[in-house]
């Protein structure tokens, strides 16, 4: 009786289950089988990959800078800020922390985690990025002014210059109390952009 029975192709490639001669296959080979000491090396390496993405851009950051700016968080003067920071040259140059209110949201009671937030703040700038000189800026028409102080400023310019002054002065001392070494500039936006420099 003769054998019908066809005769098994015999794999090219052990590691291909349903291998067919060439060049027909398509078949992409099954990943070989890592040992326990192969697996822990890969892990090792990506640990190290991993650390070492999370710590060279903190040492490539670390290093001096101009300023920590305190600004308040009015969506309507944040690119104001940015070029007015930009126009004095430091751009990429000073650590920015926003507060509603600025100075006031630094010193009211109201709410006193405001102000404990600006101050760890300041001592990350100083410790971490060396920081030169610290600069407030007040606004005009500020809404945390009239949400904290209940009183619209804003309808009296000569009284609400006042007000910002006395709040940038309350600031600044305590911060020339804890850092005598940190000059403290204070400083007024105006709705169209403009600063003025306040006098403390």
């Amino acid at each position: 009786m003769q054998n019908t029975t066809k005769p098994k192709l015999k794999r090219k490639n052990p590691m291909c289950e349903n291998h067919i001669p060439e060049p027909q296959c398509q078949h992409k080979p099954k990943p070989a089988a890592i040992g326990r000491r192969e697996f822990v090396k890969l892990a090792a390496l990506g640990g190290a990959v991993s650390l070492y993405q999370m710590i060279a851009p903190t040492a490539a950051l670390a290093a001096t800078t101009d300023a920590l700016l305190l600004s308040c968080m009015d969506y309507r003067l944040m690119d104001d800020i940015v070029r007015y920071m930009d126009g004095r040259g430091m751009t990429d140059k000073y650590d920015h922390v926003v507060l509603a209110g600025a100075s006031l949201g630094a010193m009211t009671d109201q709410f006193s985690e405001w102000g404990k937030t600006f101050r760890d703040h300041l001592e990350v700038a100083i410790d971490l990025h060396q920081i030169k000189q610290l600069i407030i800026m007040d606004h005009r028409d500020c809404g945390a002014y009239k949400t904290i102080l209940g009183e619209d400023f804003a309808k009296d310019p000569a009284k609400e210059t006042q007000v910002h002054t006395e709040y940038l002065a309350l600031l600044a001392a305590e911060i020339k109390t804890l850092h005598p070494e940190l000059p403290v500039e204070t400083l007024l936006m105006n709705l169209d952009g403009s600063v003025e420099r306040i006098a403390i």
